[in-house]
């Protein structure tokens, strides 16, 4: 009786400290020129530009998230605090100039052409404003193939057809599933690299080049992620789960090789979300393709409910191919907006895990001695991805309990100028609550199990996993 109560009063408790959350305004704030040019304190803000995040109204007095650009390269990201009254340009000017420096950029090299394939279903709305975003990118070659996936309306077919015509080619898959529909996208291209990304994102207009270009740079590279920050934070949903970590991984580039594995990844090559999420990833397309694409029984849309993108990055890796982890190319997020959404988030996060790992084994078999050596480690990671965290906690992987596939840690609200490298400060303002940690951990268990029903479930309509 008593635990019962204490159980009903923390759950009590949590749903207050959720609904309590207020929001957060989303700003960009470009300092011009090299670091020290400009001056430090809230003084000298000639040149500085600060405007809202996408589709956001102008900034004013309150919790601000900024994404902090140097001549338009993105830095690093804080949360600042504008009195009422004061020059919201001033305040956060001089908050940016308080992040780390970093190495200047090298040049890129021209970029291979390049296909962007867009998976949709019943979201014209949202679609349309991705694809705005991404008819705006500078890339010099590329095209953009929208795969409607499973639809019962015809409403994406027309607002292709009807708003950009031979710009936008429309492809439709019948057969639900994120990964299937991604697979007729791969299918249907022509660049030298296919670069995924979601209905619900915003892309920066020079998101395609930064995403690409590393291509040209290392024939040995199979794929490429990048930055997803978010658009919004207007709900608690939204800030809670970025005050977590979101989809973010930082501002400093990385570069992951199976030849000289990296001695902070003990669980290498199995942390996938690590290295990035599948709004924002890029593969050279013959690799791709020579691989046998995503596996079809993973994914949005399956009973594995997730796991696509992990499984795509490993299967590159497993080909003794590098990755590559590059901020520059930046995807601004619509996160889901309501409690309901972060639960079903938190599950579909947790079996997509197990789900990916399920495939590997499955299809690379040779895999299995180097996974089962990390097992020990690995469960110490789960662990960690579910752990219920209060402001203060950590359990010292930088894997924020917002993103159970490993995407946290990067970018987040709470994190103060210096705290840490840009991007990675994952202070965990909000408590997580208890009820998405144990969701995601029956995710986990359900994952393997969700696997194999997909796989099953592929054959009555003529597929088979691969």
């Amino acid at each position: 009786m008593a635990g019962g109560r204490r159980a009903r009063q923390e759950t009590r408790r949590e749903i207050e400290q959720f609904l309590s959350i207020g929001p957060v305004q989303v700003a960009e704030l470009d300092l011009p020129g090299a670091r020290g040019a400009e001056g430090r304190g809230t003084a000298g803000t000639e040149g500085v530009e600060l405007r809202p995040g996408p589709g956001g109204a102008p900034i004013t007095s309150g919790s601000v998230f900024v994404l902090v650009r140097r001549a338009g390269r993105p830095v690093g990201t804080l949360l600042g605090q504008v009195p009422d009254g004061a020059d919201p340009v001033a305040v956060l000017a001089g908050l940016a100039r308080e992040l780390p420096a970093q190495a200047p950029p090298e040049p890129l090299p021209v970029p291979p052409s390049a296909s962007v394939v867009v998976a949709t279903r019943e979201r014209a709305g949202r679609l349309a404003r991705a694809l705005d975003s991404l008819l705006a990118q500078d890339h010099p070659d590329f095209e953009i193939v929208v795969v409607d996936n499973a639809p019962v309306t015809e409403e994406t077919r027309e607002l292709v057809e009807r708003k950009y015509g031979e710009r936008v080619r429309y492809v439709c898959e019948p057969v639900p599933g994120l990964a299937i529909a991604h697979n007729r996208g791969l299918a249907a291209v022509h660049g030298r690299v296919v670069a995924f990304t979601d209905d619900d994102v915003v892309a920066d207009p020079r998101w395609l080049t930064e995403l690409t270009a590393p291509f040209a740079a290392d024939p040995g590279l199979g794929c490429a992620t990048g930055l997803i920050l978010p658009a919004r934070l207007r709900t608690p949903a939204q800030v809670l789960l970025e005050s977590h970590g979101g989809f973010a991984k930082g501002f400093v580039p990385r570069t992951y090789d199976p030849a000289r594995p990296p001695a902070d990844e003990p669980l290498f090559p199995f942390t996938a979300g690590r290295f990035g999420s599948g709004a924002n990833m890029a593969f050279r397309t013959s690799l791709l393709r020579a691989v046998g694409g995503f596996d079809p029984a993973t994914g949005a849309g399956t009973r594995a409910r997730g796991g696509d993108d992990l499984y795509g990055f490993v299967r590159v890796l497993a080909e003794g191919r590098r990755l590559r982890y590059t901020p520059s190319a930046l995807v601004w997020h619509h996160h889901r907006e309501t409690w309901r959404d972060l639960e079903t988030q938190a599950y579909g996060y947790g079996a997509g895990l197990t789900a990916y790992l399920t495939a590997i084994l499955v299809n690379r078999p040779a895999l299995l001695p180097a996974f089962l050596a990390r097992v020990p480690g690995g469960l110490a990671h789960a662990r960690g991805l579910t752990a219920v965290r209060g402001p203060e906690a950590d359990d010292g992987d930088g894997a924020g309990a917002g993103a159970a596939d490993g995407g946290a840690g990067a970018g987040v609200p709470g994190g103060g100028a210096g705290a840490g490298v840009p991007g990675g400060h994952d202070s965990r303002t909000h408590p997580w609550p208890r009820p998405l940690s144990r969701l995601q951990r029956r995710g986990m268990l359900y994952g393997p199990v969700g696997y194999l029903r997909a796989r099953r479930a592929l054959r009555t309509v003529g597929l088979e996993a691969r």
